[in-house]
């Protein structure tokens, strides 16, 4: 997720004061992964690394830095979970701590901007030293910036010494979330879906005829297709997203799987109903001479098993529980081979 980027800019556009909070490197058991953030100004906090006392005490560092006339613009901090906070998890975090100026607007855009191509990009921050001053970079992913990729055998560690100027850098990738979630139909579940799925790592597109169902105001990971033509949504999506079937007319849901059963690139179909209507579509789909691989495919009805419930909210809890299942299997799958190579060497 990377609403650190927005949030950031929206403090630079109102002239607020804030520190970005990175947790860089980690050693053993901690709250948070590396790459998480934290954004603090003089009486607000947004995001978290992990909440309790470890949360609590990076504030008070960036507050600290605030209030203070002069000090470094970048630093690092390190802090034993046991010793230092008596949080259980034991471990040691390495937190970047980043007071932002107008200066930073400039990476922060173009971060933003190349989250726009689906290679994303890296971000690099040099803390300087010995002659070296800091610095912010943005470029694109190389082999080089794959090294540090959240996937890679390191993924525990953002924060390295620079092999030619030998000073600590931070570099971390900042790509779009691959998984991309197509839900069609505006009622009462896709409301309720939609609301999960913008706080969580993850595009989603959402589709419906009815504008008027629509809210006025929809999170930032969430794109609004008000069209009489969901097939067209279909055939445009890109490979491995995972669609959401879930209208007010079952002839028009029956449409859209025999459109969606046309791919083979699919990640998850998933169809809202009942045992029942799974057995009619399955019937009428072999009528229509689909293959019965094909209509296997189709999940339904929708939503991790053993979650059970019929209200709104308590099916878009099941369907996202299933969706990150998913998307942790993915990411399982692909970190394999990098980590497969990383101990052949």
């Amino acid at each position: 997720m990377h609403a650190w980027i927005d949030q950031a800019l929206w403090c630079l556009d109102r002239q607020q004061a804030a520190v970005l909070v990175t947790v860089a490197w980690v050693q053993g058991s901690a709250p948070r992964e590396a790459g998480a953030k934290l954004l603090v100004s003089a009486g607000h906090q947004w995001l978290t690394i992990g909440g309790g006392h470890l949360e609590w005490k990076a504030a008070e560092f960036a507050r600290a830095r605030l209030r203070a006339d002069d000090g470094p613009d970048r630093w690092i901090e390190a802090l034993p979970l046991g010793p230092a906070l008596g949080q259980c998890c034991g471990g040691m975090v390495h937190l970047l701590f980043e007071r932002l100026q107008e200066s930073d607007r400039t990476w922060l855009d173009a971060l933003r901007a190349g989250l726009q191509s689906p290679a994303g990009c890296m971000r690099e921050v040099g803390l300087g030293g010995q002659g070296v001053a800091p610095w912010v970079r943005v470029s694109a992913l190389d082999a080089a910036a794959e090294d540090f990729s959240a996937t890679g055998p390191d993924a525990d560690r953002l924060l390295r010494p620079d092999p030619v100027l030998g000073c600590l850098t931070l570099r971390e990738a900042v790509r779009p979330d691959p998984l991309h979630v197509v839900i069609f139909g505006a009622g009462h579940v896709g409301q309720a879906l939609v609301h999960i799925l913008g706080t969580l790592p993850c595009q989603v597109t959402w589709v419906d005829a009815r504008d008027d169902l629509f809210p006025d105001v929809v999170p930032a990971n969430v794109s609004i297709e008000a069209t009489d033509t969901p097939e067209a949504v279909i055939d445009e999506a890109p490979p491995e997203s995972c669609f959401l079937i879930m209208t007010h007319d079952h002839a028009l849901d029956q449409r859209l799987c025999e459109q969606l059963l046309r791919r083979d690139d699919v990640a998850y179909f998933g169809l809202i109903g009942s045992q029942t209507k799974r057995r009619k579509f399955e019937h009428r789909f072999r009528a229509r001479g689909i293959a019965p691989e094909r209509v296997a495919r189709i999940v339904c009805p929708i939503g991790e098993p053993g979650i059970e419930g019929k209200q709104p909210a308590v099916i878009a809890v099941a369907v996202a529980a299933q969706l990150l299942r998913l998307r942790s299997e993915r990411e399982r799958q692909s970190a394999a081979p990098v980590r497969a190579e990383a101990h052949a060497h």
